[in-house]
């Protein structure tokens, strides 16, 4: 199957590799290398993606946008078929799309370092200021309600008073803590109500494995464009935060593990506001620390959500594991917030330094 959509490209050396990469949750992902070329295919998930049509138009607005005010960044644009078509689809294989592999760079699945996230950080702040003069509006929503707060407060509302009664029993505790937080959602409404915190072009999936890495550890670009959309600051910053702060994912079930390391997040912060600092309103400033607690409460809500409703869009490999991934978050989330003061120390001090400027 994955040969013939090859041939779509004009790829045929029967004797290349494929190799499937595990990576990403979403899509299926394939490393090919043919005699001396590399490539990444990758088959879209139409399920998610409900139109793979708006992927490939915001990508390659993106795409012509940075090629003419910023032809030095490293974006890697997909590449054309033989009918000069962005994207191959097939009624039976699907929807496909294959990149150039960008040789001498890698990807790392865990942030195990400072620096690392740091580059992360610097990279997904590049990206969004290059692209602050793109009108965002003319981006299609590829997932529409993506990271709309109040949208998943309603269906966790709605779960908990129609989903399965004895994991509604089960969670009570969680949904205590879920609902003593309703302040994150109140700040939430009143952000999408502040003309002063804008809709910019934003990635929304930060996690560190959509960041290019070269050689010496240093950041080339980001990828995995499926996801940029117009959005709010928060929402990369939050991700960030959320994936890169404890040493323990969002799978641990033993919570002694979830800290909040300091040096992570003044990595974040700094590298992030290295690149956007000047960029942000003042109003935008004072809801840095908030970013965090915005994306862990989000995802708390979501993974609760779906196992009171018995695991309809998350699944599961073992019959508690939403559970556990919520009361994970749930646990993140108070760490969060018992290092406040400190972490607003940071933020308030990188905010002090004036000399913020852009890293061509």
């Amino acid at each position: 199957m994955i040969e013939s959509v090859l041939n779509e490209y004009g790829i045929h050396d029967e004797e290349g590799r494929i190799e499937p990469l595990t990576n990403g949750l979403i899509n299926s992902t394939w490393k090919i290398t043919t005699g001396k070329q590399q490539f990444i295919l990758q088959r879209i998930n139409e399920l998610v993606f409900k139109n793979p049509y708006f992927l490939a138009e915001n990508v390659r607005m993106v795409d012509q946008y940075l090629a003419q005010q910023s032809p030095s960044y490293l974006f890697v644009s997909p590449i054309k078929t033989k009918q000069q078509k962005e994207i191959f689809h097939d009624k039976q294989k699907g929807y496909f799309r294959l990149f150039p592999f960008v040789q001498g760079s890698h990807t790392i699945n865990v942030v195990s370092t400072p620096d690392q996230a740091f580059e992360a950080a610097l990279q997904f702040g590049k990206f969004t200021k290059l692209l602050s003069g793109f009108d965002a509006k003319k981006l299609h929503l590829t997932l529409p309600d993506f990271h709309n707060l109040t949208l998943r407060y309603h269906q966790f509302d709605d779960a908990i008073k129609n989903g399965n009664a004895d994991r509604i029993k089960q969670a009570e505790v969680l949904i205590s803590e879920i609902k003593k937080r309703q302040h994150i959602l109140v700040s939430y409404e009143k952000i999408k109500l502040n003309e002063q915190v804008r809709h910019r072009v934003t990635h929304h999936d930060t996690k560190i494995s959509n960041v290019l890495f070269d050689d010496r550890g240093k950041g080339l670009g980001v990828i995995d464009l499926d996801t940029i959309m117009p959005g709010y600051f928060i929402s990369d910053m939050g991700d960030m935060m959320r994936t890169y702060l404890s040493p323990a994912n969002e799978e641990e079930n033993d919570f002694s593990k979830i800290e909040i390391r300091d040096d992570f997040f003044h990595a974040i912060v700094h590298g992030y506001l290295h690149q956007l600092g000047d960029e942000l309103t003042p109003e935008e400033k004072t809801i840095i620390l908030y970013a965090g607690s915005f994306l862990i409460y989000m995802q708390a809500i979501r993974f609760l959500t779906d196992y009171c409703n018995n695991d309809i869009y998350y699944g599961a490999t073992y019959a508690e594991q939403n559970f556990v991934r919520a009361g994970n978050q749930i646990c993140l989330l108070k760490k969060l917030e018992e290092k406040g003061g400190r972490l607003q120390e940071m933020i308030a001090a990188e905010l002090s330094m004036k000399n913020y400027f852009f890293l061509g």
